[in-house]
């Protein structure tokens, strides 16, 4: 089977990135795929993560970086020149390698890709949720940007509808996308299933995530004050990217220099995760939150906002973690105090919790994408 995959870039170190890279070289070593991956910006920059050398990676030399750099006037108008050239260079390429089935990321190309009648079946793959993609109706923005937002749904959701399957990552969303009737739903893999796990004895409480607005470490932060209160003796240690400074004066301004702890993201987070006993999870909104099964696959009983989206479907509330209401920190540190004052019980929601994580195994993930593009593929019955 050949599959060709339509992203920006690969030199960004972020889950759509991540989670491609871990399917790409699963279908190609495993499953005997040809895989293309094409793109359309990065040129000569490196991949943030590894592929296999079975994997041939196409770069369109399209640019769209360029067009931030550029006063508006000028960004509109380098826009459509370099969305004709997308069309017209995706088109060549699609001809030549002849996919069976091409595969949209659901960035520039998703507006034309259907119109390429190269031959391949067509497939988009949302790494977001609807409510928060591109979401400028609820950001505050004003009435013309409000406006634009709806249009630009509108003409989305007709793309998609033209698309012979379109795949989003939870149930939940799935729910949200009432339009159409395309829909599939494929969780995220794990990148591995971690031999070594944690035996929820130490007194680390575990987050990870890039140090931005929508992974609430500020809410978090908050909640571990409450925490601290009643168990000076534990510590919350965050790893991520981004600028930590204004986290770093919260934390200072609650004064939990001594218990609350700030790191840069690791090459191999499983080992800090196994390091921990609880896992904790404050995201505003998530694609689907793909950290919390890593946590679980590591033996941690997460307590997590029922943030949408992802959450609900990942964790089974009371059973493999706990749920509360997204953005209520209080709730939040009751849960995390429950999971500390209970030994047993932690240790054996986190059993649950790695047995739940099973269901995320690349193994099974990559099962259920070879069946839809099989499915796909499949030539109607002759009615003779």
């Amino acid at each position: 089977m050949k599959i060709a995959y339509c992203i920006p870039s690969l030199y960004s170190v972020s889950g759509m990135e991540r989670t491609l890279s871990i399917k790409a070289n699963y279908f190609a070593e495993k499953l005997g795929y040809d895989i293309y991956i094409i793109l359309t910006d990065g040129k000569n920059r490196e991949n943030a993560f590894a592929l296999s050398d079975k994997i041939k990676v196409i770069n369109l030399d399209v640019n769209y970086d360029d067009i931030w750099r550029y006063p508006l006037y000028k960004k509109v108008f380098s826009y459509l020149l370099k969305q004709i050239k997308l069309r017209r260079r995706l088109t060549k390429v699609l001809f030549e390698i002849r996919p069976d089935i091409t595969v949209s990321m659901l960035r520039r190309e998703i507006n034309f890709i259907t119109k390429i009648k190269d031959g391949s079946k067509k497939v988009g793959e949302m790494h977001f949720n609807k409510s928060n993609y591109r979401d400028f109706a609820n950001s505050g923005f004003s009435f013309l940007k409000k406006l634009f937002a709806k249009i630009w749904m509108y003409q989305l959701i007709v793309n998609l509808k033209r698309l012979d399957k379109f795949v989003v990552l939870s149930n939940e969303d799935k729910e949200k996308w009432f339009e159409l009737d395309n829909l599939a739903v494929i969780y995220n893999p794990l990148p591995e299933f971690p031999e070594s796990i944690s035996d929820c004895a130490n007194k680390i409480v575990v987050a990870a995530g890039r140090f931005v607005r929508q992974k609430g470490f500020d809410m978090l932060i908050d909640s571990w004050r409450l925490v601290a209160e009643k168990h000076p003796d534990w510590k919350l240690k965050i790893y991520g990217n981004g600028n930590k400074e204004s986290f770093l004066s919260q934390i200072n301004k609650n004064g939990n220099r001594e218990s609350c702890f700030l790191y840069d993201a690791v090459p191999d987070l499983s080992d800090k995760l196994s390091e921990g006993s609880i896992f904790a999870f404050s995201s505003r909104f998530e694609g689907f939150g793909m950290v919390i099964t890593e946590a679980m696959a590591c033996g941690l009983p997460p307590v997590a906002f029922a943030c949408p989206c992802g959450p609900k479907d990942i964790i089974d509330d009371g059973i493999d973690g706990f749920l509360t209401n997204p953005g209520e920190i209080e709730p939040l540190a009751e849960k995390i105090n429950f999971l500390i004052e209970n030994d047993d019980f932690r240790k054996e929601m986190g059993k649950k919790a790695r047995k739940r994580a099973e269901r995320f195994r690349i193994e099974l993930i990559a099962q259920e994408w070879d069946s839809l593009f099989n499915s796909l593929l499949e030539k109607p019955k002759s009615i003779l």
